[in-house]
């Protein structure tokens, strides 16, 4: 299911816990500030995160950036957009480029 994001984001400030952030790093090369930049993408992908949502709604950003299509992992919160994980995965490339299109 394919997710409008405005409906997501609006005007939205962005949050993540810095131990994540760290540990995503060193795991994928990637810092949640720079995830940002996925919703930037005016032609972004906002996907529901079925395998994940158990406790609250969870979604994925996938969005061209300077490095290429990164995916994002985020929930919403009051406002707030805050990052999960974040990477450059072949899987989130695929489904920017077929919605894309």
């Amino acid at each position: 299911m394919v997710i409008d994001m405005a409906d997501i984001i609006g005007d939205t400030a962005f949050e993540w816990d810095e131990k994540k952030n760290e540990a995503n790093i060193k795991k994928h090369g990637v810092s949640f500030f720079e995830a940002q930049r996925a919703f930037l993408d005016r032609h972004c992908v906002i996907a529901e995160d079925l395998e994940h949502s158990q406790t609250e709604q969870r979604y994925f950003c996938f969005g061209k950036t300077d490095a290429g299509i990164i995916t994002v992992r985020f929930t919403h919160r009051n406002e707030t957009v805050r990052i999960i994980g974040a990477g450059y995965w072949r899987a989130g490339r695929r489904i920017y480029e077929k919605n894309k299109s």
